[in-house]
């Protein structure tokens, strides 16, 4: 924090002796803005006057280089708009007038370091939201690189492909946690089985994922088109293949509806390694869908 000036300093001193009268008045003030750091039972009032007692607090404060409760007790001075409490007094509107013009000048003169401690507080607000930031990808990216992780051990274990998407379902589950989709998990609804659910920008969409030897086919991906058009009007699906779609199966769906999105291993892949995010990659492959009427393009051809 910056230290108040000398002419400051003295601003402060004036306007203290004139809004109040009387020294009582003037010490309920001083306790009430104080902080509990600094008690004005070190400070005796004693025989002094007014005048005097005031000038030996600020710069006994300024000695002890308490600029903080220096500037917080300027700032309180500068909120007092009435002086009602002066006009019961002799000369009342002298001292009024005094009180006003004493507040006046220390506004004026501490308003420079009002801006600057209101730059200081966005600064520091801004530097907190930028760690929170930094944690908050660390973590992302904790659990990113989790799943990730787990992706390619699947490609190690010896198990079945049924048993294999089984475990992608989950895994794409706490992809769809991660980005805050409002995932659900595998259920039926009317004896259909759907792999998961998500939403992304006010969209519903089904997911299916299947991990096949072979390249999914056409008659897949009409079941599930089946499933997706079988709910309400604004749902999509999305399909996951992670050994892809066959030529044939691609070129016989692409004629139908435009309701199902596909996406493969490599795209997949690109998601881990932090490429690109899950949520802009729906959302691009959305709009290329909606602008090209094509379902299927793979992250790397929407880079090249």
């Amino acid at each position: 924090m910056k230290i108040l000036s000398p002419v400051a300093i003295n601003a402060l001193k004036e306007a203290l002796i004139h809004i109040y009268w009387f020294k009582n008045d003037l010490k309920s003030f001083l306790r009430k803005s104080f902080p509990n750091n600094i008690s004005l039972g070190d400070f005796d009032f004693g025989n002094y006057t007014k005048r005097d007692f005031v000038n030996i607090l600020i710069d006994r404060l300024f000695e002890l280089n308490k600029s903080d409760e220096l500037l917080k007790l300027a700032q309180d001075v500068c909120e007092m708009n009435s002086f009602e409490h002066l006009k019961h007094l002799d000369n009342s509107e002298i001292k009024i007038s005094n009180a006003k013009n004493s507040v006046t000048q220390l506004k004026n003169l501490i308003k420079p370091y009002q801006e600057n401690q209101q730059k200081e507080i966005i600064r520091q607000q801004k530097q907190k939201e930028n760690q929170e930031r930094i944690n908050n990808f660390k973590s992302y990216q904790d659990e990113l690189d989790r799943l990730k992780f787990d992706f390619c051990e699947l490609h190690k274990n010896e198990i079945t492909p049924q048993q294999k998407g089984f475990k992608l379902e989950k895994i794409m589950n706490d992809l769809f946690s991660l980005d805050d989709l409002d995932p659900k998990s595998s259920f039926k609804v009317m004896g259909e089985q759907i792999d998961g659910a998500f939403t992304l920008n006010n969209t519903e969409y089904l997911f299916e994922a299947k991990w096949t030897t072979q390249p999914i086919n056409k008659a897949n991906l009409v079941i599930f088109e089946h499933k997706v058009k079988s709910k309400l009007e604004n749902t999509l699906g999305l399909f996951l293949s992670i050994n892809g779609f066959s030529e044939e199966g691609l070129t016989a769906f692409q004629a139908h509806d435009k309701v199902v999105i596909l996406m493969d291993g490599s795209d997949l892949m690109a998601i881990f390694d932090g490429r690109i995010s899950f949520t802009d990659l729906i959302d691009r492959k959305k709009k290329i869908a909606s602008r090209e009427g094509r379902i299927f393009v793979r992250y790397f051809e929407m880079i090249n």
